[in-house]
């Protein structure tokens, strides 16, 4: 079985090579809002593929979308891990705000994990534009997950935080050294 790819694959707006698509989202930012609120974005659709897709250990790129939904979904793993301590969801809202706006490496830099996937920025501009779209991404991915795994309760649901051991690609975005 084949892992779930992007269907945003018609973007024409691209930073490095990695497709800037719209978001769902009141997070400022250099990517596109979603003027549709029933509309899908790629974060729901990382979220929705996630269970799947985090059992391959390859995964074929077909579109710059991908790299985008490959992103997410390493960054998902993160989201994950930080919510294993089990804490209430306000305390996890706060961890994952913490780990969204940390420090993180961007294609090109050495501490990427997937450097020979991703392009590296063709100028400082690009750059900055670049961690700009990951961080917005990163900040609404953990508000999303944060809502998916704790619902309306207060304690995490246990059958998301039984995927955060998992590794994408076994890969994982943050160094041991970084672990939170």
């Amino acid at each position: 079985m084949p892992a779930y790819h992007s269907s945003f694959t018609n973007s024409k707006l691209k930073i490095a090579n990695m497709a800037l698509l719209p978001l769902r989202t009141q997070i400022r930012g250099p990517a596109p809002k979603e003027t549709n609120p029933e509309a899908g974005d790629i974060i729901d659709e990382a979220i929705t593929y996630f269970k799947a897709n985090i059992f391959f250990k390859s995964f074929d790129i077909r579109s710059d979308a991908d790299r985008v939904l490959i992103y997410i979904t390493l960054y998902i793993s993160e989201c994950l891990r930080v919510l294993l301590k089990g804490q209430s969801k306000i305390q996890a809202l706060k961890d994952l705000d913490t780990l969204a706006n940390s420090k993180f490496d961007i294609p090109g830099e050495a501490g990427f994990p997937l450097n020979s996937v991703y392009a590296k920025p063709s100028s400082p501009k690009e750059a900055d534009d670049l961690r700009a779209y990951l961080k917005q991404i990163r900040i609404e991915t953990g508000l999303r997950i944060c809502n998916k795994v704790y619902g309306d309760e207060d304690k995490p649901s246990k059958w998301w935080l039984c995927f955060a051991r998992k590794r994408f690609m076994d890969k994982t975005l943050i160094s041991l050294g970084q672990m939170i």
